[in-house]
Protein backbone atom coordinates (compact mmCIF):
# COMPACT_ATOMS: atom_id res chain seq x y z
CA UNK A 1 0.00 0.00 0.00
CA UNK A 2 1.20 3.51 -0.84
CA UNK A 3 1.89 5.50 2.31
CA UNK A 4 1.93 9.26 2.85
CA UNK A 5 2.68 11.44 5.86
CA UNK A 6 0.96 14.80 6.11
CA UNK A 7 2.26 17.57 8.35
CA UNK A 8 1.23 21.12 9.14
CA UNK A 9 0.10 23.01 12.21
CA UNK A 10 -0.03 26.03 14.43
CA UNK A 11 -3.18 27.46 12.85
CA UNK A 12 -6.24 25.95 11.16
CA UNK A 13 -4.95 27.34 7.86
CA UNK A 14 -2.01 24.94 8.04
CA UNK A 15 -4.32 21.97 8.52
CA UNK A 16 -7.47 22.46 6.42
CA UNK A 17 -5.68 22.03 3.05
CA UNK A 18 -4.37 18.67 4.31
CA UNK A 19 -7.91 17.75 5.32
CA UNK A 20 -9.12 18.78 1.85
CA UNK A 21 -6.68 16.25 0.35
CA UNK A 22 -7.96 13.30 2.41
CA UNK A 23 -10.82 12.09 0.13
CA UNK A 24 -8.58 12.07 -2.96
CA UNK A 25 -5.76 10.31 -1.09
CA UNK A 26 -8.14 7.67 0.27
CA UNK A 27 -9.66 7.16 -3.17
CA UNK A 28 -6.16 6.46 -4.53
CA UNK A 29 -5.59 3.92 -1.76
CA UNK A 30 -3.03 5.80 0.34
CA UNK A 31 -2.30 4.80 3.91
CA UNK A 32 -2.37 8.24 5.55
CA UNK A 33 -0.49 9.32 8.70
CA UNK A 34 -0.19 12.78 10.30
CA UNK A 35 2.62 14.39 12.28
CA UNK A 36 1.85 17.54 14.28
CA UNK A 37 2.60 19.12 17.62
CA UNK A 38 1.64 17.65 20.98
CA UNK A 39 -1.24 20.02 21.69
CA UNK A 40 -1.72 22.20 18.60
CA UNK A 41 -5.04 22.80 16.85
CA UNK A 42 -4.02 20.24 14.24
CA UNK A 43 -4.37 17.42 16.78
CA UNK A 44 -8.01 18.32 17.44
CA UNK A 45 -8.86 18.80 13.76
CA UNK A 46 -7.23 15.59 12.53
CA UNK A 47 -8.62 13.44 15.36
CA UNK A 48 -12.05 13.30 13.71
CA UNK A 49 -10.75 11.65 10.53
CA UNK A 50 -9.55 8.35 12.00
CA UNK A 51 -5.96 8.90 10.88
CA UNK A 52 -2.94 7.88 12.99
CA UNK A 53 -1.60 11.04 14.63
CA UNK A 54 1.90 11.49 16.03
CA UNK A 55 2.75 14.44 18.27
CA UNK A 56 6.26 15.86 18.37
CA UNK A 57 8.01 18.69 20.20
CA UNK A 58 7.93 22.01 18.35
CA UNK A 59 9.23 25.51 18.93
CA UNK A 60 8.55 28.78 17.17
CA UNK A 61 11.25 30.32 15.03
CA UNK A 62 11.18 34.09 15.56
CA UNK A 63 12.66 37.07 13.75
CA UNK A 64 12.41 39.21 16.87
CA UNK A 65 14.04 39.21 20.32
CA UNK A 66 12.36 36.90 22.81
CA UNK A 67 13.64 34.84 25.74
CA UNK A 68 12.06 31.76 24.15
CA UNK A 69 14.56 32.10 21.28
CA UNK A 70 17.08 30.50 23.66
CA UNK A 71 14.89 27.51 24.54
CA UNK A 72 12.80 26.82 21.43
CA UNK A 73 15.75 25.61 19.29
CA UNK A 74 16.12 22.73 21.75
CA UNK A 75 12.41 21.94 21.30
CA UNK A 76 12.92 21.90 17.52
CA UNK A 77 15.93 19.62 17.90
CA UNK A 78 13.93 17.27 20.09
CA UNK A 79 11.13 17.32 17.50
CA UNK A 80 13.63 16.44 14.78
CA UNK A 81 14.75 13.27 16.54
CA UNK A 82 11.15 12.36 17.37
CA UNK A 83 10.10 12.87 13.72
CA UNK A 84 13.08 10.86 12.49
CA UNK A 85 12.11 7.95 14.73
CA UNK A 86 8.49 8.09 13.56
CA UNK A 87 9.42 8.26 9.87
CA UNK A 88 11.84 5.34 10.17
CA UNK A 89 9.01 3.33 11.70
CA UNK A 90 6.28 4.36 9.21
CA UNK A 91 8.51 4.32 6.09
CA UNK A 92 6.27 6.57 3.97
CA UNK A 93 6.63 6.91 0.22
CA UNK A 94 6.23 10.69 0.39
CA UNK A 95 5.77 13.63 2.79
CA UNK A 96 3.31 16.48 2.13
CA UNK A 97 3.99 19.56 4.27
CA UNK A 98 1.57 22.46 4.58
CA UNK A 99 3.81 24.66 6.69
CA UNK A 100 3.90 26.01 10.22
CA UNK A 101 6.77 25.67 12.65
CA UNK A 102 6.01 22.07 13.57
CA UNK A 103 6.85 21.04 10.00
CA UNK A 104 10.49 22.14 10.09
CA UNK A 105 11.81 19.16 12.12
CA UNK A 106 9.54 16.79 10.13
CA UNK A 107 10.82 18.00 6.75
CA UNK A 108 14.47 17.91 7.85
CA UNK A 109 14.01 14.40 9.26
CA UNK A 110 12.34 13.29 6.01
CA UNK A 111 15.30 14.64 4.04
CA UNK A 112 17.66 12.61 6.22
CA UNK A 113 15.49 9.53 5.60
CA UNK A 114 15.59 10.30 1.84
CA UNK A 115 11.81 10.59 1.67
CA UNK A 116 10.52 12.77 -1.22
CA UNK A 117 8.95 16.00 0.02
CA UNK A 118 6.24 18.25 -1.43
CA UNK A 119 5.63 21.59 0.28
CA UNK A 120 2.62 23.87 -0.09
CA UNK A 121 3.15 27.62 0.38
CA UNK A 122 -0.12 29.54 0.57
CA UNK A 123 1.12 33.09 0.99
CA UNK A 124 2.60 35.49 -1.53
CA UNK A 125 6.06 35.06 -0.04
CA UNK A 126 7.31 31.99 1.85
CA UNK A 127 7.18 32.09 5.64
CA UNK A 128 10.26 31.40 7.73
CA UNK A 129 9.36 27.74 8.33
CA UNK A 130 8.95 27.06 4.60
CA UNK A 131 12.09 29.06 3.77
CA UNK A 132 14.02 26.61 5.92
CA UNK A 133 12.20 23.62 4.43
CA UNK A 134 12.21 24.51 0.72
CA UNK A 135 15.81 23.37 0.02
CA UNK A 136 14.81 19.87 1.15
CA UNK A 137 11.74 19.68 -1.11
CA UNK A 138 11.36 18.22 -4.57
CA UNK A 139 8.35 20.41 -5.40
CA UNK A 140 6.78 23.55 -3.89
CA UNK A 141 3.09 24.25 -4.58
CA UNK A 142 2.06 27.93 -4.59
CA UNK A 143 -1.12 30.01 -4.75
CA UNK A 144 0.02 33.15 -6.52
CA UNK A 145 2.01 33.62 -9.74
CA UNK A 146 4.10 36.23 -7.90
CA UNK A 147 5.32 33.56 -5.48
CA UNK A 148 7.14 31.74 -8.30
CA UNK A 149 9.81 34.47 -8.16
CA UNK A 150 10.70 33.53 -4.56
CA UNK A 151 11.24 29.79 -5.17
CA UNK A 152 13.78 27.87 -7.31
CA UNK A 153 12.30 27.64 -10.81
CA UNK A 154 12.50 23.86 -11.11
CA UNK A 155 10.65 23.36 -7.81
CA UNK A 156 7.79 25.87 -8.06
CA UNK A 157 4.36 24.71 -9.30
CA UNK A 158 1.33 27.02 -9.47
CA UNK A 159 -1.49 24.93 -8.00
CA UNK A 160 -3.77 27.05 -5.84
CA UNK A 161 -5.05 25.79 -2.49
CA UNK A 162 -6.89 22.49 -1.89
CA UNK A 163 -10.49 23.36 -1.03
CA UNK A 164 -12.63 21.04 1.07
CA UNK A 165 -15.36 19.61 -1.18
CA UNK A 166 -17.97 19.87 1.55
CA UNK A 167 -17.73 23.68 1.44
CA UNK A 168 -19.47 23.59 -1.94
CA UNK A 169 -22.48 21.65 -0.65
CA UNK A 170 -23.74 24.05 2.00
CA UNK A 171 -27.46 24.57 2.56
CA UNK A 172 -28.59 28.18 3.01
CA UNK A 173 -31.78 27.29 4.92
CA UNK A 174 -29.83 25.08 7.33
CA UNK A 175 -27.35 27.90 7.85
CA UNK A 176 -30.10 30.40 8.64
CA UNK A 177 -31.84 27.95 10.98
CA UNK A 178 -28.58 27.15 12.78
CA UNK A 179 -28.14 30.85 13.59
CA UNK A 180 -31.82 31.48 14.33
CA UNK A 181 -31.99 33.92 11.40
CA UNK A 182 -34.84 34.78 9.03
CA UNK A 183 -34.70 34.81 5.22
CA UNK A 184 -35.78 38.47 5.11
CA UNK A 185 -32.42 40.14 5.80
CA UNK A 186 -28.99 39.61 4.20
CA UNK A 187 -26.33 37.89 6.29
CA UNK A 188 -22.84 39.15 7.06
CA UNK A 189 -20.37 36.49 8.14
CA UNK A 190 -17.38 37.67 10.20
CA UNK A 191 -14.27 35.47 10.40
CA UNK A 192 -11.34 36.58 12.55
CA UNK A 193 -9.20 33.46 12.13
CA UNK A 194 -9.04 30.39 14.38
CA UNK A 195 -7.73 32.43 17.32
CA UNK A 196 -9.99 35.41 16.63
CA UNK A 197 -9.21 39.10 16.22
CA UNK A 198 -9.86 41.52 19.09
CA UNK A 199 -9.80 44.58 16.85
CA UNK A 200 -12.36 43.11 14.44
CA UNK A 201 -14.50 41.73 17.26
CA UNK A 202 -14.59 45.10 19.01
CA UNK A 203 -15.53 47.04 15.88
CA UNK A 204 -18.24 44.57 14.85
CA UNK A 205 -19.80 44.56 18.31
CA UNK A 206 -19.57 48.34 18.51
CA UNK A 207 -21.59 48.75 15.33
CA UNK A 208 -24.23 46.09 15.99
CA UNK A 209 -27.04 48.55 16.87
CA UNK A 210 -26.69 50.12 13.41
CA UNK A 211 -25.70 46.98 11.53
CA UNK A 212 -28.65 44.88 12.70
CA UNK A 213 -31.15 47.32 11.24
CA UNK A 214 -30.38 46.03 7.74
CA UNK A 215 -28.33 42.85 8.26
CA UNK A 216 -28.00 39.71 10.32
CA UNK A 217 -24.51 38.87 11.60
CA UNK A 218 -22.91 35.49 12.24
CA UNK A 219 -19.68 36.12 14.09
CA UNK A 220 -16.87 33.54 14.36
CA UNK A 221 -14.97 35.36 17.08
CA UNK A 222 -12.27 32.86 18.13
CA UNK A 223 -11.60 30.79 21.22
CA UNK A 224 -12.39 32.58 24.48
CA UNK A 225 -13.87 35.62 22.73
CA UNK A 226 -17.61 35.08 23.20
CA UNK A 227 -19.54 37.94 24.79
CA UNK A 228 -22.34 36.50 26.99
CA UNK A 229 -24.13 39.87 27.03
CA UNK A 230 -24.91 39.40 23.33
CA UNK A 231 -26.20 35.82 23.52
CA UNK A 232 -29.87 36.69 23.04
CA UNK A 233 -29.48 39.61 20.65
CA UNK A 234 -31.87 39.13 17.73
CA UNK A 235 -30.11 38.85 14.37
CA UNK A 236 -26.70 38.16 15.92
CA UNK A 237 -25.11 34.72 16.40
CA UNK A 238 -21.63 34.24 17.83
CA UNK A 239 -19.44 31.14 17.86
CA UNK A 240 -15.85 30.53 18.89
CA UNK A 241 -15.17 28.23 15.96
CA UNK A 242 -17.36 26.34 13.50
CA UNK A 243 -16.45 23.20 11.61
CA UNK A 244 -19.37 20.93 10.72
CA UNK A 245 -21.83 23.72 9.89
CA UNK A 246 -19.31 26.00 8.12
CA UNK A 247 -20.51 25.14 4.62
CA UNK A 248 -24.10 26.02 5.60
CA UNK A 249 -22.98 29.34 7.08
CA UNK A 250 -21.08 30.18 3.90
CA UNK A 251 -24.18 29.30 1.86
CA UNK A 252 -26.25 31.70 3.98
CA UNK A 253 -23.72 34.55 3.77
CA UNK A 254 -24.22 37.46 1.40
CA UNK A 255 -20.97 39.11 2.52
CA UNK A 256 -17.89 37.86 4.36
CA UNK A 257 -15.61 40.03 6.50
CA UNK A 258 -12.35 38.19 7.08
CA UNK A 259 -8.68 38.33 7.89
CA UNK A 260 -6.52 37.69 4.81
CA UNK A 261 -4.89 34.36 5.56
CA UNK A 262 -4.29 32.66 2.21
CA UNK A 263 -6.38 29.56 2.83
CA UNK A 264 -9.35 31.53 4.14
CA UNK A 265 -9.42 33.94 1.22
CA UNK A 266 -8.96 31.13 -1.31
CA UNK A 267 -12.03 29.41 0.16
CA UNK A 268 -14.01 32.66 -0.10
CA UNK A 269 -12.80 33.06 -3.68
CA UNK A 270 -13.77 29.50 -4.61
CA UNK A 271 -17.25 30.09 -3.18
CA UNK A 272 -17.45 33.47 -4.94
CA UNK A 273 -18.79 35.41 -1.95
CA UNK A 274 -18.36 39.22 -1.97
CA UNK A 275 -15.91 40.05 0.78
CA UNK A 276 -14.04 42.63 2.83
CA UNK A 277 -10.51 41.73 3.91
CA UNK A 278 -8.81 43.19 6.99
CA UNK A 279 -5.23 41.84 6.91
CA UNK A 280 -3.07 41.57 10.00
CA UNK A 281 -0.92 44.68 10.40
CA UNK A 282 2.86 44.71 10.16
CA UNK A 283 2.94 45.13 13.94
CA UNK A 284 1.57 41.61 14.37
CA UNK A 285 2.90 39.80 11.29
CA UNK A 286 5.55 39.73 8.59
CA UNK A 287 3.08 41.35 6.18
CA UNK A 288 1.99 38.24 4.28
CA UNK A 289 -1.71 38.94 4.79
CA UNK A 290 -1.25 42.48 3.47
CA UNK A 291 0.31 41.14 0.27
CA UNK A 292 -2.43 38.50 -0.08
CA UNK A 293 -5.15 41.13 0.34
CA UNK A 294 -3.51 43.56 -2.09
CA UNK A 295 -3.34 40.84 -4.73
CA UNK A 296 -7.03 40.01 -4.31
CA UNK A 297 -7.97 43.69 -4.35
CA UNK A 298 -6.00 44.34 -7.55
CA UNK A 299 -7.82 41.46 -9.25
CA UNK A 300 -11.21 42.80 -8.21
CA UNK A 301 -12.04 39.97 -5.79
CA UNK A 302 -12.07 41.94 -2.53
CA UNK A 303 -12.44 45.28 -0.77
CA UNK A 304 -9.52 45.83 1.61
CA UNK A 305 -9.31 47.86 4.83
CA UNK A 306 -5.94 48.22 6.54
CA UNK A 307 -6.16 47.31 10.22
CA UNK A 308 -4.93 50.76 11.26
CA UNK A 309 -7.78 52.31 9.22
CA UNK A 310 -10.47 50.04 10.66
CA UNK A 311 -13.31 51.84 12.43
CA UNK A 312 -17.08 51.68 12.64
CA UNK A 313 -17.39 54.30 9.91
CA UNK A 314 -14.78 52.79 7.54
CA UNK A 315 -16.28 49.32 7.87
CA UNK A 316 -19.83 50.57 7.36
CA UNK A 317 -18.72 52.41 4.22
CA UNK A 318 -17.01 49.25 2.97
CA UNK A 319 -20.10 47.12 3.61
CA UNK A 320 -22.33 49.49 1.64
CA UNK A 321 -19.81 49.67 -1.22
CA UNK A 322 -19.47 45.90 -1.53
CA UNK A 323 -23.21 45.24 -1.23
CA UNK A 324 -23.93 47.86 -3.90
CA UNK A 325 -21.28 46.42 -6.23
CA UNK A 326 -21.61 42.74 -5.35
CA UNK A 327 -22.16 41.61 -8.94
CA UNK A 328 -18.86 43.09 -10.14
CA UNK A 329 -16.99 41.27 -7.34
CA UNK A 330 -18.72 37.99 -8.19
CA UNK A 331 -17.96 38.34 -11.90
CA UNK A 332 -14.28 39.02 -11.18
CA UNK A 333 -14.08 35.92 -8.96
CA UNK A 334 -15.70 33.78 -11.67
CA UNK A 335 -12.80 34.66 -13.98
CA UNK A 336 -10.13 33.64 -11.47
CA UNK A 337 -7.49 31.11 -12.51
CA UNK A 338 -6.86 30.10 -8.87
CA UNK A 339 -8.97 26.97 -9.11
CA UNK A 340 -9.12 24.02 -6.75
CA UNK A 341 -5.72 22.35 -6.78
CA UNK A 342 -6.42 18.82 -5.54
CA UNK A 343 -6.02 17.09 -8.92
CA UNK A 344 -2.79 18.95 -9.69
CA UNK A 345 -1.28 18.14 -6.30
CA UNK A 346 -2.37 14.50 -6.52
CA UNK A 347 -0.51 14.20 -9.84
CA UNK A 348 2.57 15.73 -8.23
CA UNK A 349 2.37 13.23 -5.38
CA UNK A 350 2.18 10.31 -7.83
CA UNK A 351 5.10 11.63 -9.86
CA UNK A 352 7.32 12.46 -6.89
CA UNK A 353 6.85 9.54 -4.47
CA UNK A 354 9.41 6.79 -3.94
Amino acid sequence: MKRIVLTGGGTAGHVTPCIAMLPALKKEGYDIHYIGSYKGIERKLIKEYDIPYYGISSGKLRRYLDLKNFTDPFKVLKGYFEAYKILKKIKPDILFSKGGFVTVPVVLAAKRCKIPIIIHESDMTPGLANKIAIPAAQKVCVNFPETMNHIPQKKAVLTGTPIRKELFSGNKIKGLDFCGFTANKPVIMVIGGSSGSKVINDVIRGMLPTLLRDFQVVHLCGKGNLDPKLDNLEGYAQFEYIKKELSDLFAAANLVISRAGANAICEILALKIPNILIPLSLKASRGDQILNAESFESQGYSYVIKEEDLSVSSLMEAIQTVINNKHSYIEAMKKSKLNDSIDVIMNLIKETQL
